[in-house]
């Protein structure tokens, strides 16, 4: 690795600890910095301050929140009777984007990975079990990741939440939209065909 100042090998090591940031990418994140003016560099700084000073998680579902509860609690017109389970929050965005689920959300903020220490008492399982508990709650939807971490957890919360009497689905997974068959791997092409619909 080439020598850098200081000041800059620093910003360089603090860019690389980001997620997807390796090190080509930090350089040029950190000379980006070093080129833009001094305004720039502290708006940046002073975003990054903001986030970390006025943002918390909504007392409801523990999504990303500015105050007490994020929009989606906060807004009646969703149904509290239907709510979509997911990992994390940045998760709640592809499922607003279809503008077609009106329900409510809970994050578990993360997956089961026994390999990495995460077990169910790591994840926001308890507080959407009380959030069942209070009787309004028809249908859960479980939105995790389709990967071995996802499915997992997708799996512990059905077993968990079937014998509560509620009807418990799961996101359909397989073929995307405008993709071909050839490139389908053989789990997709399974999964498309266990999760087919009559039409």
């Amino acid at each position: 690795m080439p020598d850098f100042a200081e000041p800059l090998a620093r910003l360089i090591q603090e860019f690389k600890r980001l997620p997807g940031i390796g090190q080509k990418s930090a350089q040029r994140l950190a000379f980006h910095v070093l080129r833009a003016s001094r305004e720039d560099a502290v708006r940046l700084s002073e975003a990054i301050v903001d986030v970390k000073d006025n943002l918390g998680l909504c007392s409801i579902c523990n999504n990303i929140s500015e105050g007490e509860f994020c929009p989606y609690c906060k807004d009646s017109h969703r149904d509290a009777g239907v709510i979509c389970v997911v990992e994390e929050p940045h998760n709640i965005l592809p499922i607003e984007t279809t503008r077609s689920f009106e329900g409510h959300y809970h994050v578990l903020q993360g997956s089961l990975s026994p390999l990495r220490g995460i077990g169910p008492e790591q994840l926001k399982i308890q507080p959407l079990l009380e959030r069942i508990a209070g009787g309004n709650v028809r249908e859960v939807i479980l939105a995790t990741n389709p990967n071995v971490e996802g499915e997992a957890t997708a799996v512990y919360l059905a077993r968990l939440l079937k014998p509560l009497g509620l009807k418990v689905t799961r996101i359909a997974m397989g073929i995307p939209v405008g993709s071909e068959l050839d490139y389908a791997d053989e789990v997709t092409m399974s999964k498309s065909l266990e999760n087919r619909r009559e039409m």
